[in-house]
């Protein structure tokens, strides 16, 4: 079962953000996990095509070509200097999506995540997919935990709308 939340819970969730959401549920059974073991790739290979439809550019290999990038820095007559790769972005509405899966709290993916998006340029919506179980550790849970901590306790205001995270 997907499970998602969105921050901060004072706002209704975007249309959009229902849309990710509802890309993950529409392959749900293929990447619970609870019962599959998908890497990160394996898992945007699943969503992809959906979150293409609803207007994302997506990731598509590991060759540079087939990367997305999103400014961060500009230098010199304007010339991007410095960008961080993305899964999923979708240009018109700003929003990023990040699928994580082994690593995303283990390693501490979710936070790199969360600051590459806030440095980003233009990207006001940030999507976080983490698995709901790891190694019997919830993942979910512990990045949603993180989340309400951040927003409840007022002290880090963030650059960004909106960030949904979502367990598969």
């Amino acid at each position: 079962m997907i499970q998602w939340s969105h921050y901060p819970k004072s706002s209704r969730p975007t249309k959009l953000m229902l849309a990710v959401a509802q890309t993950f549920e529409s392959v749900q059974a293929s990447i619970d996990s609870t019962k599959h073991k998908l890497d990160s790739n394996g898992v945007l290979e699943l969503v992809g095509p959906h979150l293409a439809t609803a207007g994302f550019r997506v990731e598509s290999g590991k060759k540079k070509a087939d990367k997305i990038t999103v400014p961060v820095l500009f230098g010199r007559n304007g010339r991007v200097e410095k960008w961080f790769e993305a899964d999923a972005f979708h240009p018109e509405e700003a929003f990023v999506v990040e699928v994580e899966a082994g690593r995303g709290v283990t390693n501490n993916q979710f936070l790199k995540d969360l600051f590459q998006a806030c440095m980003m340029q233009d990207v006001r919506y940030l999507g976080i997919a983490v698995r709901r179980d790891y190694l019997g550790n919830r993942d979910f849970d512990t990045v949603c935990t993180f989340f309400d901590t951040l927003y409840a306790s007022g002290r880090l205001p963030l650059p960004l709308v909106g960030v949904l995270v979502i367990g598969y």
